[in-house]
C-alpha cells in the first residue's frame, strides 16, 4: 500500500455501492489504472488516495464479502 495524492485530473472516481448515501462511511475507488486500485475518502475528494495492487484489493474484497471481518 502506498499513499498518492489526489489526482489533478478526473480519473473516473466511483462510491463503493455500499455507500448509504447519507455520508457515513463511503468510499470511492478509482478505475483505469491496470494492476493498481485508488481508493479515497468520498467525504474528502481532495485529500489523499491510497492505492493498493489490484490483486490484494480482490483479496480483501472477497474477504469482506465471505464475512472474515464479521465482528
Amino acid at each position: 500500500m502506498r499513499t498518492m495524492p489526489a489526482p489533478s485530473a478526473p480519473v473516473g472516481w466511483r462510491k463503493s455501492s455500499y455507500s448509504n448515501g447519507q455520508g457515513a462511511e463511503c468510499i470511492e475507488v478509482a478505475d483505469g489504472m491496470p494492476g493498481a486500485v485508488p481508493v479515497r475518502d468520498s467525504k474528502n475528494p481532495t485529500g489523499p488516495a491510497l492505492t493498493f495492487r489490484a490483486n490484494d484489493w480482490a483479496a480483501f474484497l472477497t474477504a469482506v464479502k465471505s464475512g472474515d471481518f464479521a465482528g
